[in-house]
């Protein structure tokens, strides 16, 4: 025990002498002692005899992924592929599901169907690419506007010729970002005002798929109201002055100075 303790001791002792060696370093641009360091203070477990659970955690990716029906991605490129027709084909094939990774408001279905006769009310928005596996290739983001503000989100994975859903999400988006190979969603915090949810999707080898690695609720300032605009200077183009209101005339006996 004394040959581990020497070493500890000498180590205080250096750590003990350090603030007097630098501060005799005192010259301009010399180092300076920033003082006593803090004890770093570990993590303390609560209720250490708790048993452990009886199942294991819920694995997240595990029914998320699909392989879309009917749809070819030649060559695994996604470019070559119609992000409407990606969305019809999975509508058409769960047409009574409203709710989960494949739901979708009957309203919007309608919507999709008429997308090619009704481009400017085809809830289905301008597609976007990036390599969100690391596979080297791009993979297609597609957004689906619903109703109540809510946004689909849905990620596909081109592989062997066919096109995979690794990723699918619906909430009140406020927007979607992409962070290197990650999908940041801020969405409205329903019920807590000045609050929102930041969810960062990111790619897991394990269960290929897209599945919500970091999730945190922010809050956040409310809007600056901008100041109102100045208005605009007026000019009035000047008027006349009015012209002075005739005298009466005298009478006709005192201009002739004749006593009434």
């Amino acid at each position: 025990m004394r040959a581990r303790g020497r070493p500890f001791v000498a180590a205080v002792a250096l750590a003990a002498a350090a603030p007097l060696v630098l501060s005799g370093c005192g010259g301009v641009g010399g180092l300076e002692s920033a003082g006593p360091t803090r004890t770093a203070v570990g993590p303390v477990r609560l209720w250490p005899d708790l048993p452990p659970a009886s199942e294991p955690p819920l694995d997240y990716g595990e029914t998320d992924t699909q392989t879309v029906p009917g749809i070819k991605a030649p060559d695994n490129d996604v470019h070559r592929v119609d992000a409407v027709a990606v969305v019809r084909a999975e509508a058409n094939a769960h047409p009574d599901t409203y709710s989960g990774a494949d739901g979708m408001y009957e309203e919007t279905a309608r919507q999709i169907g008429r997308c090619a006769t009704e481009p400017t009310k085809c809830p289905v928005m301008r597609p976007y690419y990036r390599d969100l596996t690391g596979n080297g290739r791009d993979e297609l983001i597609v957004g689906i506007r619903m109703p109540d503000q809510q946004v689909g989100l849905r990620v596909y994975l081109a592989e062997n010729d066919t096109l995979t859903r690794i990723m699918s999400t619906i909430d009140q988006v406020i927007s979607v970002e992409l962070a290197g190979r990650d999908v940041i969603v801020r969405a409205a915090s329903a019920g807590i005002p000045g609050y929102e949810y930041r969810t960062a999707w990111s790619w897991d080898e394990q269960q290929r798929a897209m599945l919500p690695a970091r999730d945190e609720i922010v809050r956040v300032k409310p809007p600056v109201p901008s100041p109102s605009p100045t208005p605009a200077p007026r000019f009035v183009e000047p008027t006349a002055p009015p012209s002075p209101s005739p005298r009466p005339s005298p009478p006709a006996d005192e201009l002739s100075g004749e006593p009434r």
